[in-house]
């Protein structure tokens, strides 16, 4: 699906991204003409001759010979698809990455990503909390598997972080640093250049640094490029933002071709790439992505302002509202572009004020999952996050109270009023 007009115009001005998600990695004149690429349901692809197909498997299997293509050709829908290739070749432009691999879905990709480094006997340091999904995993999955884990709060101080990272070099060598920043619900802002030293630090204590690996789901890569301060690999649930519509799911992990190499090979075992309809909606979808981020955000900061004057409404935790001398402010704003349209806030003391709330609202729709065109709202402890200990859930500052908005591209006058008069119920 290559073009000769991909990276740059006839003045040799390099395209930006924004126009480069429109046209890079698609040749019309190789499709009959058509302006968008066709989506191609075949499970497998022919060999132009044996030996090419002798040459796929062994670029695919990691023991090409000299004369070998530099990559794979299309051998079966596991490995990949055209519609999946041209989705990779512009999930990595937003982000500045080497390569990028889209997954069936966002757990999958995470799930995928931290196989593909830790072994049993390994480690995996991380800040909390985490997407309860992910916390789900490592914290009752991984550790069937003998792998074991040190948790360090999502905010620390660079003394409590290398204190986190000596406890977790004791316990064995540590493969993967594995952070989300902003954090889902509470948008606390993980330093990331910080992650970096931490994990420079452990290379200087056990020989090798581990895979720092952020989830930028929250802000997109509209709105954050972890890639430019230090991380290594950068997952997204693509479910969210860059599909954008909630009418499909899908993830992806984007960043140095040597580490993306690695994944690759574990999703061709585990059978986890994404389909090629749904890699085709994707591919639409990142051609608007960044119109439809800017769009939410612009409205989530008039409903924040409106929340933030609430009597009714505490612990709004928006960082658009941080102080731009605090710590927490300076942070945000050094790593990101956008204040994000996704944000939790406590209606009341308890569960019951809470849920009077949110079941009088009548515009803003109670469901899972974030960042699609309409808003959405949820209940933290009791969905997205129930299935971490109470006990720890609690720690971790989740409150019956608190209630997660993904606010979605209606006028955000509407929202507000629906907002306001759900808040009469409270």
């Amino acid at each position: 699906m290559g073009s000769q007009h991909d990276k740059s115009s006839r003045t040799g001005r390099r395209h930006s991204a924004r126009t480069r998600l429109i046209h890079e990695g698609y040749d019309a004149s190789a499709h009959s003409g058509a302006v968008k690429a066709p989506i191609y349901h075949s499970s497998t692809f022919l060999f132009d001759s044996a030996e090419d197909g002798a040459a796929f498997f062994r670029v695919n299997n990691k023991v090409a010979l000299p004369d070998d293509p530099d990559q794979a050709g299309l051998i079966y829908s596991r490995f990949s698809t055209p519609n999946v290739d041209l989705l990779e070749k512009r999930l990595a432009i937003l982000d500045g990455g080497d390569r990028a691999l889209a997954f069936a879905s966002g757990m999958a990709a995470i799930a995928t990503t931290l196989m593909a480094f830790v072994s049993a006997g390994d480690v995996i340091l991380y800040t909390a909390p985490l997407y309860g999904g992910t916390d789900a995993f490592l914290n009752r999955v991984l550790p069937r598997q003998d792998i074991r884990l040190t948790a360090v709060a999502a905010e620390a101080d660079e003394g409590a972080f290398r204190a986190a990272a000596d406890s977790a070099m004791k316990k064995g060598p540590v493969r993967v640093l594995y952070t989300e920043t902003p954090t889902n619900p509470h948008n606390e802002i993980v330093d990331l250049g910080l992650c970096r030293r931490i994990a420079d630090y452990m290379e200087t204590v056990q020989g090798v640094a581990p895979v720092v690996v952020c989830d930028n789901t929250l802000l997109g890569p509209v709105g954050q490029q972890p890639l430019n301060h230090g991380v290594d690999l950068v997952i997204y649930s693509l479910t969210k933002y860059v599909g954008g519509h909630s009418d499909l799911l899908a993830g992806a992990v984007i960043g140095r071709r040597d580490l993306i190499d690695a994944v690759y090979g574990q999703r061709s075992f585990l059978g986890g790439v994404i389909d090629p309809h749904t890699a085709w909606l994707l591919t639409r979808s990142l051609e608007t992505v960044t119109l439809r981020m800017k769009a939410a955000c612009d409205s989530a900061s008039r409903v924040a302002a409106f929340l933030n004057r609430h009597p009714k409404v505490s612990r709004l935790n928006y960082p658009g509202l941080l102080a731009s001398n605090s710590r927490r402010g300076r942070l945000h704003r050094q790593q990101s572009s956008l204040d994000g349209s996704t944000f939790s806030f406590d209606v009341g003391t308890d569960r019951e004020a809470a849920f009077r709330f949110l079941d009088a609202l009548q515009l803003i729709k109670l469901a899972v999952s974030l960042g699609g065109t309409e808003s959405l709202i949820l209940h933290p402890v009791s969905t997205s996050h129930s299935n971490i200990d109470p006990a720890r859930r609690e720690a971790l500052g989740f409150t019956e109270g608190m209630v997660r908005l993904s606010v979605g591209l209606e006028d955000p006058d509407d929202l507000i009023d629906d907002l306001e008069q759900a808040l009469a119920n409270v």
